[in-house]
């Protein structure tokens, strides 16, 4: 039997509502190419779910492995420091599952390449 997988994609959050709008897309691409998993959003602050939120529900409903996406544009503090502390936690929760953390998506070549080309073609 295959393991139970999900992906979070992960954001810093805003107050601003609308500034979520992107991700919420983003979580809707994937999950319409993806559609046996989960495709999960979470926040680092101020919105909701928060990524140990996300994490247990994913744990709740039997998902073995779970690839978080951070959908930052580069790796800052959040990512070098507050990610790695936050997931070891999570980890020290649901010892069943298997958590990969993925680079940010602005340190993809491919993602770069792609923001390079749309600038060249609206330039």
């Amino acid at each position: 039997m295959a393991e139970a997988e999900a992906i979070v994609l992960f954001a810093h959050g805003a107050r601003d509502a609308e500034w979520a709008e992107p991700f919420h897309k983003l979580q809707r691409m994937i999950a319409a190419r993806k559609p046996v998993i989960p495709v999960e959003l979470a926040f680092l602050e101020i919105m909701q779910p928060s990524l140990p939120d996300a994490i247990a529900k994913l744990a709740n409903r039997g998902i073995e492995a779970i690839t978080v996406i951070p959908v930052f544009f580069a790796r800052g503090g959040h990512l070098k420091q507050d990610v790695p502390a936050l997931l070891a936690d999570i980890e020290k929760r649901h010892t069943t599952v298997r958590i990969k953390l993925t680079p940010a998506i602005g340190e993809v070549d491919a993602i770069l390449t792609a923001i390079a080309a749309w600038a060249c073609a609206v330039a």
